[in-house]
């Protein structure tokens, strides 16, 4: 017999506890899930559109799901998701991505923060969620992710998402907000190394920088121990031209007064970036404090590679899984399906022989049952 669709993900989400009561049980957790997970794979975007992709693939679905009672109905795919307990998801999900998640050293993680703008409530002074996501530039995968919690922000949870994260010998990138020396220290007993942007949110730390390169570039850095790197690239009638300097000579690195609160702090960089498109051009400079070593090309890639977060996972989930529209507003809905999506971006990214983007990818899968199962079988 074939196996079941999505069984290496099911194996791993086993130890869910089903939230309802046994009398309302008419459709198995492992059903209602794989349901999900495939109807989202192929385009589906909220639970009444979840419910039509089952009803319409049922004589398929029956070949290796046990399905007496049908296909469960849109509420009851809303009712479910709401009350699953979202700490188990999300272990499960971890469990499941260490299993297909290549880990090479000197991986760039980069970690950032999202709101899913229509998951408001205004009726019950709910506002809008937001999650906190880590992201292997290299293998364009989800790696995990944790709600922002109520009148929070990101600098609380981007400790506890680095903490369940496997990061042992990689980059971890996260931009101004999460310039923090708790961060810092976090990624640092994660065995990892940290890469983060300094902007005026850290007053003295971004001035001190910023002054530092400024007296370093008035003697052209002459007699200054550094490292330097420069990239230029043309493409789309523009050339984009990127200059970093790393500095992590003690005598230098002592300027920072408060150097020694910053867990690892070996390397401050600068980072010019210039573009120009015909006669126009615009340049800015990006600051940025690191344990890595005196090394301008690795903090440059590194520095570019936390882009990828932003192109690859956000503009991918407002785009091809339209994620600002979603009006799954209930309990734990909104956090569990923006898991289901993360599993459903996974998967879709893991199946590399077809070479469409995401968008395209979620219609074929929902055109040809073959293609799905190549898409589940990652």
């Amino acid at each position: 017999m074939s196996p079941k669709p999505g069984q290496t993900i099911t194996q791993h989400f086993a130890a869910l506890q089903d939230p309802r009561i046994d009398r309302t049980k008419h459709h198995s957790l492992e059903a209602i899930l794989v349901i999900a997970i495939c109807a989202i794979i192929c385009g589906a975007d909220d639970w009444v559109a979840v419910e039509a992709w089952g009803n319409a693939k049922r004589t398929w679905l029956e070949k290796f799901l046990d399905l007496p009672n049908g296909i469960p109905s849109h509420d009851t795919f809303g009712r479910v998701f709401a009350r699953l307990d979202p700490k188990q998801f999300q272990k499960c999900f971890l469990s499941w991505i260490r299993a297909i998640a290549k880990r090479t050293r000197r991986q760039i993680i980069s970690v950032d923060g999202k709101q899913l703008r229509r998951s408001h409530d205004r009726s019950l002074g709910k506002d809008a969620i937001g999650m906190v996501s880590a992201w292997a530039t290299a293998n364009h995968l989800v790696l995990g992710q944790r709600k922002i919690k109520d009148k929070s922000n990101e600098i609380t949870a981007i400790p506890q998402l680095l903490r369940v994260l496997e990061l042992a010998g990689c980059i971890v990138t996260i931009d101004a907000i999460g310039c923090q020396t708790k961060i810092a220290e976090t990624i640092v007993q994660q065995k990892a190394d940290y890469l983060l942007a300094v902007k005026e949110n850290q007053g003295q730390l971004y001035q001190e920088v910023q002054d530092l390169f400024a007296g370093c570039r008035e003697v052209g850095f002459r007699d200054v121990p550094h490292d330097y790197c420069k990239t230029v690239n043309k493409a789309h009638g523009r050339i984009e031209i990127r200059e970093c300097w790393t500095l992590s000579d003690p005598e230098f690195l002592n300027y920072l007064r408060q150097r020694d609160s910053w867990k690892n702090l070996k390397t401050v960089i600068m980072l010019r970036a210039e573009r120009r498109i015909g006669k126009k051009s615009s340049r800015d400079a990006r600051y940025y404090i690191s344990s890595l070593e005196n090394n301008a090309k690795l903090a440059l890639h590194a520095a570019r590679g936390h882009w990828g977060i932003e192109n690859g996972l956000h503009w991918v989930l407002d785009i091809a899984f339209r994620e600002d529209e979603s009006r799954v507003r209930k309990d734990h809905g909104p956090e569990n399906f923006a898991v289901l999506r993360h599993i459903a971006l996974n998967l879709l990214k893991h199946e590399q022989t077809t070479k469409l983007g995401t968008k395209t990818k979620r219609l074929k899968a929902g055109w040809d049952e073959d293609y799905l199962l190549k898409v589940l079988s990652g």
